[in-house]
């Protein structure tokens, strides 16, 4: 049996060993953490705009595990904040156990938690094995890097705020390791306008217990609230240094919106806890995620692989990519589609076929190609984010008419492009 080895558990690497899974490969999936998921654990908001299109289309394809986990632990739908429509909220505490029964589900995938990839092994422009942290040897035929752009703490140290001890808890578990740079790939670094590489990761989380009842009690009738700030505590500049650039618009610096995750979680992060706690209902409030939220969260997109459209990295015969290490993609949703086609082609590659490349007339395809478009022949590009949830890609998913909420017309076109079925 050929055997994929994917190397980081977060909604991309999740995404990854299902997908090979599915085609019969023997799947190794190595998680430097105890758990999976990684900012996925702190997330939330999914099927928010372009993101449902996106999340029928993988389903259509055939690979929509992931999807039907944030199905089962939502807590909300059909929620509305500003510029985003229709959207779920899964439940933070509930996800990452959801997501290890879809896995447990294929006899053929195995899960290593705390097995942290150090290094590879290489032979003739081809990755032989993963090294771990243990000198374990985990060989494969084909690998795929998930192991996203963030850190370590140098990294959020030179290039932001410092360790904001997030969610990714580098300072227990050790600090991410690229497979495509320990192979040799020279990687891309996102720029941010004005100067500055990377760009600050998402949202903060605050205890439900700190806020005011009334409060959370509306948050959790609702799913989501907005809570105007005070013109003196409004800080237009903090939009455009975040990686979420669907929220980079004037309500997410002039009020507090927020959803139900099970934490109460803003979506503008940023505010220190002086100012925050000047907030009516927010007097005791205290963040949980990041611990330093009020300051500066981690620093993302230092470490993307080129690749072509069928997700394979460029320079390494046998490498494949999804997630964040596969362009400056933002979102879970956008994780664990691109890491779904990896672990699919990564698995296509083992067993002697011919890696697949979606077409441009799907949602996905599109989101595939045009970011090395826009890199190759943007002088803009490297300071570009790329969600289906808004921001630049959805106003070209608007134009080219991949936008829709119709279960029935995104049925349609996946059958006409005639990708229907063809992850399963």
């Amino acid at each position: 049996m050929a055997r994929v080895v994917v190397v980081g558990g977060g909604w991309a690497g999740c995404g990854a060993a299902i997908g090979a899974a599915r085609q019969g490969a023997e799947v190794v999936l190595l998680e430097r953490t105890d758990m999976l998921l990684g900012t996925g654990l702190a997330g939330g908001l999914y099927r928010n705009n372009g993101r449902y299109t996106a999340a029928e289309e993988i389903k259509f394809m055939g690979c929509g595990d992931l999807i039907d986990a944030m199905d089962e632990a939502a807590r909300h739908h059909n929620v509305e904040i500003p510029d985003h429509k229709h959207g779920s909220i899964y439940d933070a505490h509930r996800m990452e156990p959801a997501v290890k029964r879809k896995l447990a589900a294929y006899p053929n995938l195995k899960v290593l938690l705390e097995a942290r990839a150090q290094d590879v092994r290489m032979k003739n422009g081809r990755i032989e094995a993963i090294i771990t942290e243990d000198k374990e040897v985990i060989e494969g035929d084909v690998f795929i890097d998930t192991t996203g752009t963030t850190g370590s703490q140098a990294n959020c140290t030179r290039y932001g705020n410092g360790c904001s001890m997030c969610i990714l808890r580098c300072p227990t578990f050790g600090n991410r390791v690229s497979v495509a740079a320990k192979a040799g790939v020279k990687e891309m670094m996102a720029v941010r306008p004005g100067g500055g590489f990377g760009a600050f990761s998402g949202a903060c989380e605050i205890g439900k217990d700190t806020v005011a009842r009334h409060l959370v009690d509306e948050l959790e009738a609702k799913g989501s609230l907005v809570v105007p700030l005070p013109l003196e505590l409004q800080d237009e500049n903090k939009l455009r240094i975040k990686a979420c650039q669907q929220y980079a618009t004037p309500p997410y610096y002039q009020n507090l919106v927020i959803i139900d995750n099970g934490y109460v979680k803003i979506i503008a992060p940023f505010l220190p806890l002086k100012k925050l706690r000047a907030v009516p209902g927010f007097e005791e409030a205290r963040y949980e995620d990041p611990y330093s939220g009020g300051i500066g969260n981690s620093i993302r997109f230092l470490a993307v692989a080129p690749r072509d459209n069928t997700l394979k990295v460029t320079g390494v015969e046998n490498l494949y990519c999804g997630g964040e290490k596969a362009g400056f993609y933002v979102g879970h949703t956008e994780a664990a589609v691109t890491g779904a086609l990896a672990g699919h082609n990564a698995a296509r590659q083992a067993a002697g076929g011919k890696p697949i490349e979606l077409p441009r007339t799907t949602a996905l395809g599109e989101f595939i190609a045009h970011f090395n478009e826009v890199i190759d022949k943007d002088s803009e590009g490297l300071s570009k984010k790329f969600t289906f949830a808004g921001s630049y890609f959805l106003k070209r998913m608007e134009e080219k008419g991949l936008y829709s909420i119709d279960h029935d017309a995104i049925e349609h076109w996946v059958e006409e492009s005639g990708t229907k079925g063809i992850l399963a």
